[in-house]
């Protein structure tokens, strides 16, 4: 029989692995329609930013040789921590720190008003804030994620007396 914390914490498990699953498809959903769309470009995005490094953004766009490597980087590098991320290996703080980039990016603050159609109006808070949020959350429960490659690598890298 499984006691009351064996169950809890299978419970924390199994919630944290679903909460890594579905923010890595939604993200990795989101590059695989850049990468199969041959007219994508990033510049519609990085010439409508308005946060912190909106004149980087707007200097990439501008930038006939740098903006065909960040549209490459944007489909490909992201494609692949995104399925890392699902596989548990890794990516956790660098998901977070991509995804705070784009929220850096476009910032939902009182004033600021966009060209592309929102999902909804925020104001500070929207869906990427929430997942950079819950992967930084993620990685604070390194113990939780059995059901990961990261589990397996740990496992690699103890040493001999424990």
């Amino acid at each position: 029989m499984i006691s009351q914390s064996g169950k809890k914490e299978t419970g924390k498990a199994i919630g944290l692995f679903v909460l890594r699953m579905l923010i890595g498809w939604h993200l990795l959903y989101e590059d695989l329609v850049k990468l199969t769309d041959p007219g994508w470009s990033a510049a519609g995005f990085l010439q409508a930013s308005q946060g912190p490094f909106a004149p980087l953004f707007r200097a990439l766009a501008d930038n006939a040789v740098l903006l065909p490597i960040t549209d490459h980087l944007n489909q490909w590098d992201l494609t692949v921590v995104d399925a890392l991320l699902i596989a548990g290996l890794f990516t956790r703080l660098g998901g977070m720190t991509l995804l705070l980039l784009y929220y850096l990016s476009a910032p939902p603050l009182a004033g600021l008003t966009y060209d592309a159609t929102a999902e909804g109006n925020y104001l500070v808070v929207n869906k990427t804030l929430i997942e950079a949020t819950a992967l930084w959350v993620l990685s604070l429960f390194a113990g939780y994620d059995a059901w990961g490659l990261d589990s397996l690598r740990r496992l690699n890298f103890r040493p001999e007396n424990e």
